[in-house]
Order: C-alpha cells, then structure tokens, then sequence
C-alpha cells in the first residue's frame, strides 16, 4: 500500500448559522489542505499517481471554493460550511474526479488556522 499526498490552499469566506458566537458573522480565513490517497499497485512508470495530475484535480476541487463566500455556495445552502463540511465536501468531490485512477482519497487534512485542523476519512 503507498500514500501519496499533496498540500494546497485556498482562500474563503463564511458565516456559520445559527453559531452562538462571533463565528455567525461573516469572516474569512485561509485555508491549508493536505490530500492524502492511496493505492495498492504502481502503474508502468512506477506510480501510484502523477503528483500533476493529482495536483490538477485538487486545484479543480478548491477553485470552486477559493474566494468565495461559502454560504453563497449551493452545497452549503442546508448545511453550515463549517471546517467539518467543507473537508468531507472536498474527500467526496476529489474521489468523484479520480474514479478512473489509481489511487483513491484516503484522508483531507484542512486547516482553519495554524492551529485548528479537522481530518475527514471514511472507513
């Protein structure tokens, strides 16, 4: 089994309803994202994945996010874009891309600060 992964980041906005706190105003932050796949084999030149194109679907996934207000967003018009959501709408987008890969979404890793980050993975 390998594990290849990939940092990016991206920039965005939101507002969590119904929070009982500053974060049910509208705020920003700039995220940091680790994609992390697996794969069992290696293709002909000895990849499991071509870290371009991994990099390539990653930057599809964010650009649909990066500098834009979240909550503006279809996919969090009935859930709050929280850290929680906005990671497993990012595992879930990123594996529908890669279907015809060799390597699968294992682990995103996304930070909301330096010092806040959530994980999402499915068993």
């Amino acid at each position: 089994m390998y594990e290849i992964s990939i940092k990016s980041h991206f920039s965005s906005a939101h507002q969590l309803r119904d929070y009982p706190g500053d974060c049910e105003r509208l705020h920003g932050h700039n995220y940091g994202l680790e994609v992390v796949c697996r794969c069992q084999g290696l293709d002909a030149l000895g990849m499991g994945i071509d870290f371009k194109i991994l990099k390539s679907r990653v930057n599809e996934v964010i650009s649909q996010l990066d500098h834009y207000n979240l909550n503006d967003k279809s996919f969090f018009k009935e859930i709050n874009p929280s850290a929680e959501n906005i990671a497993s709408w990012i595992y879930r987008e990123l594996n529908s891309r890669l279907k015809d890969e060799n390597a699968k979404v294992y682990r995103v890793n996304l930070w909301e600060t330096d010092t806040c980050m959530v994980s999402y993975f499915e068993d």
